[in-house]
């Protein structure tokens, strides 16, 4: 330990009961705003991860859709040439068309997926998302009536007054010419399973039959909507869709997971930004602590400065003392910054203290992704500020005269 730091530790529990009280509460405020910045990123962070898993759980890293139709005729041979590009693990094509749905107690509006189960099964995570029934698709008997089951949205089947084995019927009107005679596509369906994904804009919304239940009632034909593409890793979406793209001739449209969802991790990332730039405000006013702290304590250790430089102590050393104990209140509220942060996360990814309406933030409870870089730009940022807080207190106490301080 040098000398300058050895006396900024006698400093630091040393003075009248005002300067050590003001001393503490500087510590406090650099802990809060070290504390309350540290779980807002780290909240974010979270929040940002479960909606990506989610979202991609359902959908998948790549998207293919037609640059010149509605739909993928030659979807088979589409899968074929995608599957020979290098990190592509599955594929998966499927319909996805609005329809009308009714019970014997609601109807609604909603959107019908058609999926073959098996390649739905490689490329996301909907079997498992089931949580009552199976993830099938098997027909059962009714009298003369051979029935395909449906997978419905936990809270659509709330919404319909449906369980396990019950039926619903939907309609469909795509591929009518619409006159006053028109009449919807009927098809009838038994529920053989209930998903909960976590995303309410899904379980309220979504409901999941065959592929060749949905061709038949949207009349595609033998074609899709969309191909969904599983790489190795979400991150190298980005790198491989031009690659795809090339292989398929420009013919479709290449969508990566971040272009097709890019509005909302957007508004995630800005919000963030916006947020920490908030509490920072905390560890500045936390900062102007520090300089009061210091200013008081620079008056009152007057005597022992002129003691300090009668002895031959340079005004560098003199200043470096006030620096050190500001660097002290800036490590001390650091610390236990972070480790106020991380009991909060560890609470609160456990118990779920807080939650959230899932109709509005998509996810029932506000997870917290703590990240070492955060919390390290979040120390570093806070030292910062307390460096530059204490540089006029202790320009002021290397400044003092010996003269005037032994005359008093």
């Amino acid at each position: 330990m040098n000398f300058e730091m050895y006396i900024a530790r006698r400093y630091f529990g040393s003075g009248r009961f005002f300067v050590s009280v003001a001393t503490w509460i500087s510590i406090v405020g650099v802990t809060l705003g070290v504390a309350v910045l540290c779980i807002v990123m780290s909240a974010h962070n979270g929040f940002e991860a479960e909606i990506r898993e989610r979202l991609l759980g359902t959908t998948s890293h790549i998207s293919l859709f037609s640059l010149n139709g509605e739909f993928i005729s030659d979807y088979e041979d589409v899968i074929g040439k995608v599957m020979a590009v290098d990190d592509v693990l599955a594929a998966s094509p499927f319909i996805y068309y609005k329809a009308a749905i009714s019970s014997a107690a609601a109807g609604d509006g909603i959107i019908i997926r058609g999926i073959d189960l098996e390649s739905e099964r490689r490329t996301a995570k909907i079997e498992e998302s089931i949580t009552a029934g199976v993830y099938s698709f098997a027909p059962i008997v009714s009298g003369e009536d051979t029935i395909p089951g449906i997978l419905l949205g936990r809270s659509l089947a709330e919404r319909l007054g449906v369980y396990l084995g019950e039926s619903v019927v939907l309609y469909s009107l795509r591929g009518e010419d619409l006159h006053s005679r028109a009449r919807p596509r009927v098809a009838k369906f038994y529920v053989s399973g209930l998903f909960e994904t976590g995303m309410f804009e899904f379980d309220d919304q979504m409901a999941y039959i065959s592929l060749a239940s949905a061709q038949k009632l949207f009349r595609t034909g033998n074609a899709v909507t969309t191909i969904h593409l599983k790489l190795t890793d979400i991150y190298l979406a980005e790198k491989i869709a031009p690659i795809i793209d090339e292989t398929l001739d420009y013919r479709f449209d290449v969508v990566p997971w971040h272009v097709m969802h890019r509005n909302l991790f957007s508004w995630i990332k800005l919000e963030k930004l916006f947020l920490s730039l908030g509490f920072v405000l905390v560890v500045l006013v936390a900062a102007f602590s520090i300089i009061s702290t210091l200013v008081m304590l620079t008056m009152e250790k007057r005597a022992e400065i002129g003691i300090l430089k009668t002895i031959g102590t340079t005004p560098g050393s003199v200043g470096a003392v006030f620096v050190y104990k500001g660097m002290m209140i800036g490590a001390i509220g650091v610390i236990a910054g972070w480790l106020i942060a991380l009991v909060v996360a560890y609470v609160q990814n456990t118990y779920r203290v807080i939650s959230l309406p899932p109709d509005i933030y998509f996810i029932s409870y506000l997870p917290i992704d703590m990240q070492l870089p955060d919390f390290i730009l979040t120390g570093a940022v806070t030292l910062a500020i307390c460096f530059a807080a204490s540089l006029y207190p202790a320009r002021q106490a290397a400044g003092a005269s010996v003269i005037d301080v032994l005359r008093q």
